[in-house]
């Protein structure tokens, strides 16, 4: 391959996400991070990479079955709500170990003080979780990830937005240190929808236990949208679209004429928060309805998933092992003529 074409191969665009199997996908996860994921499969055909990253989860998950089941569940979600495995290259991180590999190369021209700086890391670790060295160097599993595959952007939520900062750090230090221009710096790509509130108010996390599942029973979800935390207003008086939970989930699964509908209403004091809650429970249902088809087909034949799943990783293979190829030769770990 001459220098030319491994130039055009390298930077090419390419998108790269992933999602962690840390528990039952919400809503947050689908306006946040898996639809902006669907539709730019569409704008990026067959340079689209996601990958379920159950390497991720170990530093919170220490129950095999559990991670295996919410590994599964996380693909047949995204194959649900029309990931489209022709269009985009979707992946378990468990099978392209070579990542791994990746990240120890990038460790090694990585300062500690940058690690030391994540936020995450410091909020996981006020939520309770053990100061292991996954978890210290998650950042680091996370630029693997993204540099393996050569990628030129990343859509990510805000509170992502300074791993992507250490990715480029990375980048640079490694084509600095070997003099070479291998790993692309990948850009961020927010999602306007990136934080979707929770029924208490915050940014609605399966870490604050307050989200709204995306596939649910029905009874189920009455009593979650029920919770919805608000405020203590009379039955008649105006109410305030712009600061209520309630109106935020309302708008991202209703159209534009509902929504101002809502708004509307809301203005007037023609609703309350009883009334809104129950039209919020409606609109949520006929969002998804859809989707539960294909849903009950994909959950009637496992091996489709696993097919594709194993489809996906022998096309993520060949890139990952062509940056590994050349990141072993920059670092001295193989030479030209040992290949």
């Amino acid at each position: 391959m001459t220098n030319q074409q491994n130039s055009e191969k390298k930077f090419s665009p390419r998108v790269l996400s992933g999602v962690q199997p840390s528990g039952e996908l919400h809503l947050g996860n689908y306006f946040g991070a898996i639809k902006q994921h669907i539709e730019l499969q569409h704008e990026y055909p067959g340079e689209a990479f996601y990958f379920i990253a159950n390497f991720h989860a170990l530093t919170s998950i220490n129950d095999r079955e559990v991670l295996r089941k919410q590994t599964h569940d996380v693909a047949l979600t995204y194959l649900t709500l029309g990931l489209d495995p022709e269009k985009s290259v979707f992946y378990r991180q468990s099978d392209v170990p070579q990542v791994c590999e990746i990240m120890w190369i990038l460790s090694c021209v990585t300062g500690k003080g940058l690690l030391e700086r994540a936020h995450s890391y410091k909020d996981k670790m006020e939520k309770g979780l053990r100061a292991t060295m996954g978890l210290f160097t998650y950042p680091v599993l996370m630029a693997a990830d993204i540099l393996a595959v050569r990628a030129t952007m990343v859509p990510v939520g805000a509170d992502q937005e300074q791993h992507l900062e250490m990715t480029r750090d990375m980048a640079s230090s490694f084509n600095a240190i070997f003099n070479t221009d291998l790993l692309p710096l990948p850009d961020t790509r927010l999602n306007a929808d990136a934080v979707v509130p929770g029924v208490d108010g915050q940014k609605m996390s399966k870490s604050y236990n307050n989200t709204v599942p995306i596939f649910t029973e029905s009874d189920e979800l009455k009593k979650t949208v029920m919770s919805i935390k608000t405020t203590s207003i009379p039955l008649g008086d105006p109410l305030d679209p712009d600061n209520d939970t309630i109106f935020a989930l309302y708008k991202l699964v209703s159209t534009p004429e509902d929504t101002e509908n809502m708004r509307q209403r809301y203005l007037a004091g023609d609703v309350g928060y009883g009334h809104a809650k129950k039209e919020l429970i409606t609109a949520i249902t006929k969002y998804f309805e859809a989707f539960y088809e294909r849903r009950r087909e994909l959950q009637s034949n496992p091996g489709m998933i696993e097919d594709i799943l194993q489809a996906g990783a022998r096309r993520a293979t060949q890139e990952i092992e062509f940056t590994l190829e050349v990141m072993r030769e920059v670092v001295g770990l193989i030479t030209s003529n040992s290949r």
